[in-house]
Order: C-alpha cells, then sequence, then structure tokens
C-alpha cells in the first residue's frame, strides 16, 4: 500500500562495527587487559590443588555463615565439588569461575560508580536508563556479534559479551539504593555541615548496602548464565562441554555437565546471599 524504502539500518551498523574494527591498538589494549585479569585468577585456581581448593571454600563459607548454624551448605559444597572432581569436570569448572569472576569484577567497578552517577544526577540517569533497558532487552546472542568483531574468540569476548548482560542489575540496584535513603538522614547530615562524598560513604552506601549488594548477586547469577552462551565463541570451561554434547546429541555428557553449572550456581547464590545477612 505504502511504498516506503526500507533503512539501511543493517548497512549503517556493519559499517560502523567494521570502522571500529580498524582500532586494533585500542581493542588489544582492552583485551590484554582483560585477559591479565582472566589469566591471574586462572593462575590462582591451577596453583591449588583440589583439596586445599576445596578446604578453602569450606572455610570461607563457615565464616561468612557462621552466625546462621547451619551445615547445610558445607556438606552441599563438599559433595558437589567431590562430584565435579570424580565427573572430570574440575578445569573445566575452574575456568567457567575464572569467567564469571571476571565478568562480576568489571561489572561490579564499572556499575558501581555508574549508579551512583545516575542517583546523584538525573541527566546522567535520563541518559543511562534507556541504555540499561536496551542491554537487559537484547537477546544475549546478539552481544557475541561485536565481541567477535572487536576481540575476536576465547575468554576475552566472551567476557566481554557477559559484563554487557550482566551489568544493568548492579547499576539499578545502586541508583536505587542510594535514592532510598530517607531524606530526614539526608537533611539530618546536611545540618551537620556534611560534605557530598562524606554523606556518600558514611551515610547513603552504608545503608544501601543490602540492596546493592541484591543487585551484585544477579548480576553474578546473569554471568554465569552466559557461560554456555559464550562457549560458542571459544570460551572454555563447563559450557563448552554443554555445547559439545549438544552437537553430538550426547546426553548424559550434556547433564552432567549441565549438573556441574547448576551446583557452581548454588554455592555462588548462597555465598553472595550470606554476604549481605546480619552477622
Amino acid at each position: 500500500m505504502f511504498d516506503i524504502p526500507k533503512l539501511p539500518l543493517e548497512d549503517w551498523i556493519n559499517t560502523g562495527v567494521d570502522r571500529l574494527s580498524h582500532y586494533t591498538g585500542f581493542f588489544d589494549a582492552i583485551s590484554n587487559f582483560i585477559a591479565t585479569i582472566a589469566n591471574a585468577f586462572q593462575a590462582v585456581f591451577d596453583l591449588l590443588p583440589v583439596w586445599l581448593f576445596i578446604t578453602c571454600l569450606l572455610v570461607t563459607t563457615y565464616y561468612v555463615r557462621r552466625a546462621q548454624k547451619k551445615w547445610g551448605l558445607l556438606i552441599f559444597e563438599l559433595l558437589g565439588l567431590l562430584f565435579i572432581w570424580n565427573m572430570g569436570y574440575w578445569r573445566d569448572m575452574t575456568q567457567t569461575l575464572t569467567l564469571v569472576l571476571t565478568s562480576c569484577l568489571l561489572v561490579y567497578v564499572l556499575g558501581i560508580p555508574l549508579g551512583v552517577w545516575m542517583a546523584k544526577n538525573k541527566t546522567v540517569k535520563l541518559i543511562v536508563q534507556p541504555i540499561l533497558d536496551f542491554m537487559q532487552t537484547m537477546p544475549a546472542f546478539v552481544y557475541l556479534i561485536p565481541a567477535v568483531a572487536f576481540f575476536g574468540i576465547g575468554t576475552v569476548p566472551g567476557v566481554i559479551a557477559s559484563v554487557i548482560f550482566a551489568m544493568p542489575p548492579t547499576v539499578r540496584m545502586t541508583e536505587l539504593g542510594i535514592n532510598n535513603v530517607p531524606e530526614e538522614l539526608i537533611e539530618a547530615a546536611d545540618s551537620y555541615g556534611s560534605t557530598s562524598w562524606q554523606k556518600l560513604f558514611k551515610l547513603q552506601l552504608p545503608l544501601a548496602k543490602n540492596t546493592i549488594m541484591s543487585g551484585m548477586t544477579q548480576s553474578l547469577m546473569l554471568a554465569l548464565s552466559m557461560v554456555v552462551i559464550a562457549s560458542m565463541i571459544g570460551t572454555l570451561g563447563l559450557g563448552t562441554k554443554v555445547y559439545f554434547a549438544v552437537g553430538r546429541n550426547n546426553a548424559g555428557a550434556g547433564f552432567t555437565a549441565g549438573l556441574a553449572i547448576v551446583i557452581l550456581a548454588i554455592i555462588l547464590d548462597r555465598l553472595s546471599q550470606s554476604l549481605r545477612t546480619p552477622k
């Protein structure tokens, strides 16, 4: 009915990606920076014998949950990690943990200051809010395309895609936590002559801690959910085992590798929940 020409949006995006991919020095610097963090995590995991890794995790869990007097998670961690070791997935599990921890470290370092900035500046919030909506609603597979174009294949593009996918909850919950601090307390701090930095670090961030940590936990789980998707661009770990099992129609291998991911997810989730539980 209407002869409206098709917008060349697809061509514009492809042209933009092609032009940006010529800045190899910039993307190589980012790639080297992320690879250094990931290699540091992996080196620590490779250095620790399995028994010592399990012992350290059990001691850490006992310490953060010592007030709860519950032993269920400790038993689950011991049996779950022994299961992963027995299945021959230990190295894959540490590679997955490296991907998740590297992604979360970048998410927290970038996301929390951005959330604070959004809470303090309405213009920033007006600009960042739709970007976060875009990041959360765009299918995760789409992030793999520019990640491969700019960073090649391997762990680094997997980390980049995971960071983009997992960052919105941390930013949103930080902004929410800061804005939910009662106005009476802000006015009381102002009446004592507190500066903006003093109000932020001594009042707003401590009161918003649980809300911020809730966002950090959501980001952690989203980063873990990218494990299988990131395996499609050569990121090693448990996701690779699942991806190969699907390609070979091997239900047993896919289920056991998937079970290892579930065990890791439960351990990380319960530990992060314990960190925000009052002692």
